[in-house]
Parts: structure tokens; C-alpha cells; sequence
């Protein structure tokens, strides 16, 4: 009799833990805002495919390495002078420069917000969102690099970020 108990017992602490704990699938994320009013704009919209600015982005992939690239070394150089903080304000100063030259690449910053039709105003809630629900596609890795190039501050938050999901 205590045999059949404890399998009950088990079997309902198992049926709960199933009901309890949300999978993967069903998890969703910060809601995104309506429309291209956030700091950030999805690089997925509204009915699941990637947003035109993503698509130029991939496009032109090359150039806004290389502009990141050049840009850095500008600001890495530009700062070299000031003792202390030089390299972490010529770091900065180079990926602001390498997200203009992105950003001018893709065709500018109305472009940019005209083709996404989802924003967000932190990068983490754009993060844990897009990564609970495209997360599993095939081309997500393609794509998140392409945002990267948008929004390169994405890439040094993106792990924290969805780590708690």
C-alpha cells in the first residue's frame, strides 16, 4: 500500500513540475511595442519574417564590418592620448562610428525604422524576445549577427540576458 502511495505521489509531483514550469515553446517574452516608436527596432516583425533593414544589413555585411573596423581604429586612435580611460572611450567612440557606418549602409535611419513594424525600448526585452520566440530557426544566428551590426552594444548584453529565461 505504501508502494502505490508514493507512486501517486511521484507521479502527481511530476504532473505539477509539467504544469508549473513553462517549456521553451511557451514562453514569450517582453511584449514588443506596436510600431517603430522604441529605442530599438525588432529585426523580426509583426507576422514572423525579418524586417528589410535586416535583409539589407546581411546584404551589406561587409561594409559595415568594415566600417565598424575603421571606425574603431579611428577612435582607438583619436583617444590613445588620454591616459586611463583612452581605450575604453576609444572603444566606444569606434563602435558608435561602426553603427553610423552601418546604419548609413542599410540606407539610413528611416529605413531602418519604416521596415519594422515591432520596437523595443531596452535591448534586453528585444533580446529575451527574439531569442524565446525565433530562437530555434535556422537562419536566427545569421540574423542576430546582422542585428549586431545595428546595434553592437546587443552583442556584449545578448548572453546575460536570456541566461535567466
Amino acid at each position: 500500500m505504501k508502494s502505490l502511495n508514493i507512486a501517486a505521489a511521484l507521479a502527481g509531483a511530476i504532473l505539477l513540475s509539467a504544469v508549473a514550469a513553462p517549456s521553451y515553446a511557451q514562453l514569450k517574452g517582453p511584449a514588443p511595442i506596436e510600431g517603430s516608436t522604441g529605442k530599438y527596432m525588432s529585426p523580426y516583425t509583426s507576422d514572423g519574417v525579418t524586417a528589410g533593414w535586416v535583409t539589407k544589413s546581411m546584404q551589406v555585411k561587409a561594409a559595415g564590418q568594415i566600417g565598424s573596423m575603421a571606425g574603431n581604429y579611428a577612435g582607438q586612435k583619436a583617444m590613445e592620448q588620454v591616459p586611463f580611460v583612452g581605450g575604453f572611450l576609444g572603444k566606444k567612440a569606434g563602435a558608435a562610428l561602426g553603427r553610423a557606418a552601418a546604419i548609413q549602409a542599410i540606407g539610413g535611419e528611416e529605413f531602418l525604422r519604416s521596415t519594422s513594424d515591432l520596437s523595443f525600448n531596452t535591448l534586453q526585452e528585444m533580446a529575451q524576445f527574439i531569442y524565446l520566440n525565433f530562437g530555434t530557426n535556422a537562419d536566427f544566428n545569421q540574423i542576430l549577427k546582422a542585428t549586431y551590426a545595428i546595434y553592437p552594444e546587443l552583442e556584449s548584453i545578448y548572453p546575460a540576458a536570456i541566461s535567466g529565461l
